[in-house]
């Protein structure tokens, strides 16, 4: 670097409020973060799959994709294992809640008790082998069908194609 640039340096430097981080960033030099992210692979894939449920499931009520968002950031193994493409994880992860009765179940509970919180009501629990309350926005079909039509589009999706 110049006198010149040195003096521009020290003159802008001059001018800037202390911070913790711009001395980190100054003594690790320049280019210390060019060409990488400051945001990890898997939060990259977190984020990616959040927006994607985001974009591709319909729910009024946000309680469906505020549960499902959180297995997904819950579920970080099999969020590592699929880096590259994403969607297989969320596809992994859907066919694990709706290939188990029980882990369904559990997960509408979840839903329902997600949807109370937000409404601050007391949900409507639909019980194995029960007709659910005509009032409840998520029954054990709703949230199959939900899901399984979640898991269509990932596989349709240009990022994973899951077999």
């Amino acid at each position: 670097m110049g006198d010149r640039d040195k003096e521009t340096e020290k003159e802008i430097l001059s001018q800037q409020k202390f911070t913790m981080a711009g001395a980190i960033g100054r003594a690790a030099g320049s280019g210390v973060m060019k060409g990488a992210s400051p945001i990890s692979r898997q939060e990259q894939a977190i984020n990616h799959i959040d927006a994607y449920i985001r974009d591709n499931c319909p729910d009024p009520s946000g309680a469906l994709i505020s549960v499902l968002v959180r297995r997904v950031k819950n579920t970080t193994p099999i969020v590592e294992k699929h880096l590259e493409q994403p969607l297989l994880a969320l596809a992994e992860i859907i066919q694990t809640i709706l290939g188990n009765e029980s882990v369904l179940f559990e997960f509408v509970r979840q839903v329902d008790v997600r949807w109370g919180e937000v409404y601050q009501e007391r949900p409507h629990f639909q019980q194995p082998g029960q007709t659910p309350h005509p009032e409840d926005e998520y029954t054990h079909d709703s949230i199959r069908a939900s899901l399984l039509d979640l898991l269509k589009k990932a596989e349709n999706s240009n990022h994973a194609k899951v077999s």
